[in-house]
C-alpha cells in the first residue's frame, strides 16, 4: 500500500501535462502512487498520460470519464486511492523533488491530519513566492488557511469517513472543499518551503472572469448550509460571516469588476451587496473584522453603500 496517493485530474492541457507528470514521477518519495483522470480531454493529453501508463504501470492508476469539471475528476478519482494520504495537482503545474517526502515526513512525526506548504506563482515573465501564515486550531484555520487543495497533504480516512466532496461543475471548488473539511483537522502542520509551481495561464479558468465568477454565491452557501445540517455553524458563526464578507468583498469582488459584459458585471455585483447584507446583516459588527486591524480589514469597514459603488467604479477603471 503507498504513503501517498496523489490525484491528477487533466482536460485539454497537452503543452503542460508531461511536466506535471514527470515531477511527480521523480519525487524522492518512492512510495507513492498517482491517479491520472482523464475528464474528456480532446487533445493530445490522453496520449501524453497513456504514454506513461505503459511506462510506469506499478505506480500510476490511469481512468477516463466523461468531462464535468475540476473538482468532479477529482471526486471520481478519490475512491481508487489506496495511500494513508492523498494529494492533488492540477495537471497545469509541476512540483519540487522533495515534496512529497518532506510533507509526509512532518505528517508521520506530528501524526498530523493534514500538512500545508508554501507555493510558487509562477508567471511568464517572473515568480513570486506565496509564505502563508501558521494558524493554530480550526477556528482560525477558517480565517487564515489558504484554500487550495494543491499544497496540502491530507489523511484519507478522514475525507473517506465525513464524505467530504468537492462541488461538481463550480469554479472556486477548493474553497468547498477545505472548509467542510476543515471542522474534522485536529492537528494541522506546515513545512515551510515552497514546492509547487502554480502555473499562471491567460486562458485558465481561474483568469476568465464572467458570470461564472458569481458562482462563489452558491460554493459560500453549500457551506453554511453544511454546518448548518451538521450542528457546528453556531460554533463557527464569526469565522463564517468574516470569510462570507471578506470573499465577497475583496477577491471576489476585484474578480467580478472584470467581468466585460457590463450588464452581467453590473448584476453580479448588485447581488453580491445584497446576498452579504441579506446573510449576515450585521456584517460590519463582526468581532474578528472589528479586532484585527489589516490593511484589508481596514479596507472592508470602509465600504457602506456609497463606497462599494464607488469602489466598483475605481476598480474597474483600474484593471
Amino acid at each position: 500500500m503507498p504513503k501517498v496517493s496523489v490525484i491528477v485530474p487533466f482536460y485539454n492541457v497537452e503543452n503542460y501535462i508531461d511536466k506535471c507528470i514527470q515531477s511527480i514521477i521523480n519525487q524522492s518519495l518512492k512510495d507513492i502512487e498517482i491517479i491520472l483522470v482523464n475528464d474528456g480531454s480532446e487533445d493530445g493529453s490522453e496520449k501524453i498520460a497513456k504514454g506513461y501508463l505503459e511506462k510506469y504501470p506499478d505506480k500510476i492508476i490511469y481512468l477516463e470519464k466523461e468531462n464535468g469539471g475540476l473538482g468532479d475528476a477529482r471526486n471520481y478519482g478519490m475512491p481508487y486511492a489506496n495511500g494513508k494520504y492523498i494529494a492533488f495537482v492540477d495537471s497545469d503545474d509541476y512540483i519540487e523533488p522533495n515534496m512529497y517526502e518532506e510533507m509526509l515526513k512532518t505528517a508521520e512525526q506530528e501524526n498530523s491530519d493534514m500538512v500545508e506548504c508554501d507555493f510558487w506563482w509562477e508567471y511568464p515573465n517572473k515568480t513570486v513566492e506565496d509564505v502563508g501564515v501558521i494558524y493554530e486550531g480550526k477556528h482560525e484555520a477558517l480565517v487564515k488557511a489558504r484554500v487550495v487543495a494543491w499544497n496540502k497533504l491530507i489523511k484519507k480516512e478522514i475525507v473517506d469517513k465525513y464524505d467530504i466532496k468537492f462541488p461538481k461543475r463550480y469554479k472556486y471548488e477548493d474553497v468547498e472543499f477545505f472548509y467542510k473539511l476543515n471542522p474534522y483537522l485536529n492537528k494541522i502542520s506546515f513545512v515551510k518551503k515552497p514546492f509547487i509551481h502554480y502555473v499562471q495561464r491567460n486562458n485558465s479558468l481561474s483568469n476568465s472572469q464572467n458570470e461564472r465568477t458569481k458562482e462563489i454565491f452558491y460554493v459560500l452557501d453549500n457551506v453554511i448550509k453544511y454546518y448548518k445540517e451538521n450542528g457546528i455553524y453556531e460554533e463557527y458563526k464569526n469565522e463564517l460571516e468574516y470569510v462570507y464578507t471578506r470573499f465577497l468583498l475583496c477577491s471576489s469582488f476585484l474578480r467580478m469588476v472584470k467581468i466585460k459584459d457590463k450588464k452581467i458585471r453590473k448584476e453580479v455585483l448588485k447581488q453580491t451587496w445584497e446576498n452579504l447584507n441579506t446573510i449576515f446583516p450585521d456584517w460590519k459588527k463582526n468581532k474578528i473584522l472589528k479586532k484585527e486591524t489589516t490593511g484589508k480589514n481596514l479596507y472592508i469597514r470602509s465600504i457602506n453603500k456609497f463606497t462599494y459603488k464607488l469602489y466598483g467604479v475605481l476598480f474597474k477603471i483600474k484593471r
